[in-house]
């Protein structure tokens, strides 16, 4: 892709600048990333897009659609381990090692042009802290994308620059750490923190520890982050795409249904519900009557519970739709018979509820989905807490059953109303001179720039 920058008729278009992508292996993370990618790729800009041969097929929709002005760069996929809190400090070992290789490709291109030109920007994931140093050294600047919302983002990395202590023997459950840097100067209790901080300073963080911490340190170095959120209050942006949902059979089981009498479950495949939370969630939904789709993936549900509401028709009490496998979220929050949202707060589950106008019941369990809760619960006001105790703590079904009842339907409408509100102003700010939009196009205005500097 190309571009004219002088009014000149007999000058040579401007190369398209060429900007490195180096997303982390992760669907929830790499999503958003090339959804950012397809709008710098419509605006011009030349990308390569860093992928290993098992995520090489998350990019097929981003080719597809800029077959000429995007291209990948493939490298072997690596064992990783997403089974306990060290885990991510594995990934980032074992991502840290395309350091070398990467860094090689760049110069490359900086001696001799190669295909698209010399790189002059990298846009990397916050898990990708190791290509702070590989930009450095090519002299070009790095910008850190975060999946995550400001809250948390801002939150985490100074957890890793202040190293706040762990809390003494003697403190109690509720032992709260506070962020004075922050705007409201907020406080989390100890247990609501990210747990790769927390490992890290409790001495459990294993042998990839350092790398964890040297992976947030390095993005604080970086030129710039983006973020996938908005300048409204407690909102994020609008990313998501509406699609045509009516004539699958789960839309035409909603099509049963009145507006906003259905509750939408999900936790995502990533934080599937234990056992006794699920269970008590269960029971709520049969306890309050109310009809529901649960988004399950490979969550244990009780014995029974799935063909009890199956074998009750739209206009009984608990109907319920149980999927299996991959559920089309953003198209079921956008159905009108959707009244509120469980949610485990992850901000992707977030951007979509919110951009649907959907209220949201706050459920959060770990990562950044306590600073998210915070956000949506008592900042932009369009949720309500299910429970606050993360995997140590499973809420009572009576009270559970309650907070739907109040949430659900007519009860739920000044909720609903604040929601409704929000995805307004969200909307807003992604059209014609919104700030979203802004924002944007002052991002790949710089990137035009370092272009035309190189």
């Amino acid at each position: 892709a190309t571009t004219t920058t002088t009014s000149d008729p007999a000058a040579a278009p401007a190369p398209a600048p060429h900007v490195l992508l180096v997303p982390y292996p992760a669907r929830g993370h790499m999503q958003p990333l090339l959804h950012l990618a397809s709008r710098l790729a419509a605006a011009g800009l030349r990308l390569t897009v860093v992928t290993t041969t098992s995520t090489l097929h998350l990019l097929s929709p981003l080719l597809a659609e800029h077959p000429s002005s995007v291209s990948p760069l493939t490298f072997p996929s690596f064992e990783h381990d997403t089974s306990g809190p060290t885990s991510v400090g594995v990934d980032l070992h074992a991502l840290a090692a395309l350091r070398e290789p990467l860094g090689e490709w760049v110069r490359a291109r900086a001696r001799s042009g190669g295909e698209g030109g010399r790189v002059v920007a990298v846009l990397s994931d916050f898990f990708c802290g190791w290509t702070q140093p590989l930009a450095a050294e090519a002299g070009v600047p790095r910008l850190v994308f975060v999946p995550s919302g400001v809250l948390a983002t801002a939150a985490t990395h100074s957890l890793f620059r202040r190293m706040p202590r762990p809390p003494p023997a003697a403190a109690g459950r509720e032992y709260a750490v506070e962020f004075p840097g922050l705007p409201g100067a907020p406080a989390f209790p100890w247990r609501q923190l990210s747990r790769m901080y927390r490992s890290y300073v409790e001495g459990h963080g294993g042998e990839h520890a350092e790398a964890i911490k040297n992976n947030f340190l390095w993005n604080l170095e970086s030129s710039a982050f983006v973020c996938n959120t908005t300048r409204s209050r407690g909102a994020t942006s609008t990313r998501s795409r509406s699609r045509t949902w009516r004539g699958n059979a789960s839309g035409r089981w909603l099509d049963a249904f009145p507006d906003a009498s259905v509750a939408y479950v999900s936790f995502r495949s990533m934080m599937a519900l234990p056992p006794p939370h699920a269970a008590s969630l269960a029971a709520a939904l049969e306890r309050s009557k109310t009809p529901f789709v649960w988004a399950a993936s490979t969550a244990t549900l009780p014995e029974g519970f799935e063909e009890r509401a199956a074998a009750a028709s739209a206009s009984a009490s608990a109907a319920g739709l149980v999927i299996r496998g991959w559920a089309p979220q953003t198209a079921v929050l956008r159905h009108r018979a959707v009244g509120c949202f469980v949610t485990h707060c992850g901000w992707n589950s977030v951007v979509e509820a919110a951009a649907a106008g959907v209220p949201m019941l706050a459920w959060p369990m770990a990562a950044d989905q306590f600073f998210n809760a915070r956000l949506v619960v008592d900042e932009a006001r369009v949720g309500a807490p299910v429970s606050l105790g993360g995997f140590g703590h499973v809420p009572d079904a009576g009270e559970l059953a309650g907070v739907l009842r109040e949430v659900v339907g007519e009860a739920g409408g000044e909720l609903r109303a604040r929601a409704k509100e929000l995805a307004a102003r969200m909307a807003e700010a992604a059209r014609g001179d919104g700030s979203s939009r802004r924002d944007l196009d002052g991002m790949v205005r710089e990137l035009w720039d370092l272009g035309s500097r190189s």
